[in-house]
């Protein structure tokens, strides 16, 4: 499909969400339904340990477990109602909301550096004006998509300068190898296993302050309607946040055997490009997402009549969550 249509048909998508159950707590009431990623140690770690059961243990509530492969795949569970809780980046969080999808992000999972921009040696891209021509493996909707427009941005170049494949995160990096695309927009820990594990694979065009966060979102009418479900979850993620900090060695041998990683690439990936020390949301966040709410509406990842900058204060919450930090 033609790059706008399958925006606005995204969009289209995430908006009649709300006509198919996500006004309600999202699950049953004797379920709660949390998604796990590769891109979330922390999810990880509790699904290692079964600490989430066990905040349930009490309650003859079923903890569900899902898997997200990207921050679309995580919002597609939320505008269905399938999950309770997910994870996603910032700007895909403000996104989803600005479509009206009825998400709050009271928690953050995580500070990281989790996306570059990565090619071969032998492709002779050196630069981000070098992708001029080229064609690019991105998932649309993701951090690292939202990364790409960015660096584009900074060397006078749009989208429409390149060709944006979009392919789930694993198949990027699959299309690199294969020579199928000349660059990829990356994403953790498969970033770090073709840097680590392919000779000439080079992360070309890095920018921290490019990534926006880790967001841990709730369905509003979970948080609504079962806030003492929420504040379990909250208190589950805080217990699995201070034990990955104090034991990160542990933490990475479980990202490696979750993702199939090797112990070096889940190593780089939590030791050196994850920060879990401020959990709660405020003044940074907003301001990041403020700024980069105008990248939705240029790109038409919003509808015609949304307001993502309106819509931040409305995404995120710096009260609840401090209840249980």
């Amino acid at each position: 499909m033609e790059r706008r249509q399958f925006l606005r048909g995204t969009g289209a998508a995430i908006g009649g969400s709300l006509v198919a159950g996500c006004v309600g707590g999202g699950g049953e009431s004797g379920t709660v339904t949390v998604d796990y990623a590769y891109y979330n140690p922390v999810s990880l770690v509790l699904r290692e340990k079964g600490w989430l059961g066990e905040a349930f243990a009490d309650t003859g509530t079923d903890v569900e477990w899902v898997l997200s492969l990207g921050s679309n795949q995580a919002n597609e569970y939320a505008q269905s109602g399938e999950a309770d809780v997910s994870s996603t980046a910032g700007i895909a969080a403000l996104m989803a909301r600005t479509n009206g999808v009825p998400i709050t992000t009271p928690y953050v999972y995580s500070e990281p550096e989790w996306t570059a921009l990565v090619t071969f040696r032998e492709t002779g891209i050196e630069s981000v004006a070098d992708l001029e021509g080229s064609r690019v493996a991105a998932t649309r909707g993701t951090d690292p998509y939202f990364f790409l427009l960015q660096a584009l941005g900074d060397a006078g170049l749009s989208e429409d300068d390149v060709e944006v494949v979009n392919l789930q995160h694993p198949e990027g990096q699959s299309a690199l190898v294969r020579g199928d695309v000349d660059a990829w927009a990356g994403l953790d820990p498969h970033m770090a296993e073709l840097e680590l594990e392919h000779d000439g694979a080079e992360l070309f065009f890095r920018e921290p302050r490019y990534n926006t966060y880790g967001f841990l979102n709730f369905l509003d009418g979970f948080l609504a309607d079962r806030t003492e479900d929420a504040r379990r979850v909250l208190r589950a993620y805080e217990r699995g946040r201070e034990w990955a900090i104090e034991n990160p060695e542990e933490t990475a041998g479980i990202l490696a055997d979750a993702s199939e990683m090797s112990a070096p690439v889940a190593e780089r990936v939590f030791t050196q490009r994850n920060d879990l020390s401020e959990p709660i949301p405020g003044e940074p966040h907003r301001d990041l997402l403020s700024d980069l709410s105008p990248i939705l509406e240029r790109e038409g990842l919003v509808t015609d009549d949304a307001d993502p900058a309106g819509s931040v204060d409305d995404l995120i919450d710096s009260e609840f969550a401090s209840e249980v930090v």
